[in-house]
């Protein structure tokens, strides 16, 4: 049995902290995609914990966590994610498996997407910084390095032809970015040595076994359907398939082995970086939505820009991925509005639509909103859904009608606790 889980929005819509909640009903929690632009904070016995590349899963003595071969892994971030899970003495060896086919992010990677996005001056899409997008050209160029290349003697000379195709690169891009390559290298190869401590397996063929078995298995997306290379707002995207397909070429998964599509999504909406945002707020509602909502990027650390609910692109996300139910976050960030708007329509280019167009710049589209009552209530020490205000019931209701999916789960809280679950 595979079920995904994956984010219907711009990314950041709490996919860990409902990854983490779900783990005990499966045996394997497997991320298909992305790699350190993700931040997964889960929050749980008064502690915070933010994830970039280890699946959200990690937690949870029953469960093996899988990073899948449509993954970009930087070692040294890898690293670092490792050292601070150290103090819960968790059996990291036996809980964390590496898909040998994932691709390695150097150095020169993040230099490339330094100055790539330098040279784009204020064209720039608002990279993360990570690597991220030049390690998905190599793997594409087929140019890349993979895990299974590092267990390789010689890997070392590959590294060299690559790094220094990369250093030929950034001259090229005729920027000035300042960096000093020989202790970005050392951190990098101490990185890896301790990458080779763990468990890595062709995890297509593992998979398969397990399936075999009966076992139980969740595919963990990183970044939102709304940052899908294909389907997304491009180019103000990701470089992967953040969507259901990714999960199928991000694990080696087939389509008809997949069961539920579990789709999250915020209450409201939000964004980081650049690209076009139909309801994006510009007054004292978006403010408010930012500071209650404690919007600010677990990776990035950068304010997210936040708006009223968009149902024209969460129809979108939810048809493209096939989506069978859903999750609704940070309903208790709402709590004290008077009145929500709802965006339901998109007048694009003088003509009502309700589909997603081409271009959603603000140039072409404006929102078209349905006004519902707000809630004034505390959510957040709730435990019931009979607790739950009348008037987010109906929010709740509102939504289900109009998106033609079940709300499964009602989010009124950061931590695991606060999880409310409803009948399909």
């Amino acid at each position: 049995m595979i079920d995904l889980l994956l984010g219907l929005q711009w990314g950041d819509e709490g996919k860990g902290k409902i990854v983490d909640v779900l783990t005990k009903k499966y045996d394997i929690i497997a991320r298909f995609q992305g790699g350190p632009n993700a931040g997964h904070t889960l929050e749980f016995d008064g502690h915070k914990h933010v994830l970039h590349t280890i699946p959200s899963g990690i937690f949870h003595d029953s469960a093996v966590n899988l990073v899948g071969n449509g993954v970009v892994i930087d070692p040294v971030v890898f690293k670092k994610e490792l050292e601070k899970l150290t103090p819960y003495k968790l059996n990291i060896s036996h809980r964390l498996l590496i898909s040998r086919k994932a691709h390695v992010i150097l150095p020169t990677h993040r230099l490339l997407d330094q100055a790539s996005e330098a040279a784009k001056g204020s064209a720039k899409i608002g990279s993360t910084l990570k690597g991220i997008g030049p390690t998905y050209m190599d793997k594409t160029g087929r140019n890349g390095i993979r895990i299974g290349d590092i267990e390789a003697p010689d890997w070392k000379e590959k590294y060299r032809a690559l790094r220094d195709k990369h250093l030929q690169m950034i001259e090229n891009y005729k920027v000035a970015i300042d960096f000093d390559l020989d202790p970005l290298e050392q951190e990098f190869f101490d990185a890896v040595e301790t990458l080779k401590s763990l468990q890595f397996i062709d995890s297509e063929h593992y998979l398969e076994q397990q399936q075999r078995l009966g076992k139980r298995i969740l595919a963990e997306g990183a970044q939102g359907s709304l940052l899908d290379i294909d389907f997304g707002t491009y180019p103000y995207v990701t470089s992967s398939n953040t969507t259901a397909a990714g999960a199928c070429t991000g694990l080696g998964i087939a389509p008809n082995r997949i069961q539920k599509v579990i789709g999250i999504f915020k209450a409201y909406t939000t964004r980081v970086g650049s690209g076009p945002f139909p309801t994006e707020l510009f007054d004292e509602n978006g403010i408010t939505l930012g500071r209650v909502g404690n919007e600010f990027g677990a990776t990035t650390g950068r304010a997210r820009r936040c708006g009223w609910l968009d149902l024209v692109a969460l129809k979108y996300a939810i048809t493209v991925n096939g989506v069978t139910e859903l999750n609704m976050m940070k309903a208790d960030v709402l709590s004290g509005f008077p009145s929500i708007e709802v965006c339901t329509h998109y007048r694009y280019k003088g003509e009502l639509i309700d589909h997603l167009p081409f271009d959603i710049d603000s140039k072409y589209v404006e929102p078209v909103y349905e006004t519902l009552k707000g809630w004034n209530a505390d959510l957040t020490g709730l435990n019931s859904l009979d607790q739950l205000p009348h008037e987010l019931n109906d929010y709740i209701h509102y939504l289900e009608t109009a998106l033609e999916v079940p709300i499964t789960i009602v989010s009124v809280g950061p931590d695991r606790s606060q999880t409310l679950f409803r009948n399909s």
